[in-house]
């Protein structure tokens, strides 16, 4: 299957205009999805790109995103803190003031541990419970959709 890499990168613009993380086209047989910040599954039949590697030196290789985030965590355990909504996740207040948590930090019930902004409103995350961080498996400006596990806190 020959690859056009200049749709791939319109496709690619087109994610980070609309804030979507994933699109697809089909033309007949062919079939291109660009994911943005995720890990992509070709499926048969179909080729898969990922928007993070669209330029490297063989497009028509599918390529998964960074797998060296901290070990995957259920929405079902005890101390998984989850998105309520789809948008960008801000680790601090303001570009250059101190991360609200850290791995390792005292959080208690309440205390902010993110901001996600959806629609132009900034939406607080906060702690459901006193406890430490064990782990942070989100980065600032990354887009995150609901359900998704931001923190751990144990």
């Amino acid at each position: 299957m020959k690859i056009d890499s200049e749709a791939i990168k319109q496709l690619a613009a087109l994610l980070d205009e609309t804030g979507l993380t994933e699109i697809e086209v089909a033309e007949g047989e062919k079939l291109i999805r660009v994911n943005k910040g995720g890990v992509v599954i070709p499926q048969a039949t179909h080729h898969a790109v990922n928007a993070q590697s669209i330029m490297s030196s063989d497009p028509t290789i599918p390529q998964a995103a960074n797998t060296s985030a901290p070990v995957a965590v259920g929405a079902n355990h005890p101390g998984a803190v989850t998105s309520p909504m789809v948008g960008t996740v801000y680790m601090a207040a303001e570009p250059n003031a101190p991360a609200f948590i850290s791995k390792g930090a005292t959080v208690k019930a309440g205390d902010t541990l993110l901001i996600i902004e959806a629609m132009k409103v900034m939406n607080p995350i906060k702690s459901p419970k006193s406890g430490t961080i064990t782990q942070i498996l989100v980065d600032n400006g990354q887009p995150v959709e609901f359900g998704e596990v931001l923190v751990v806190i144990e």
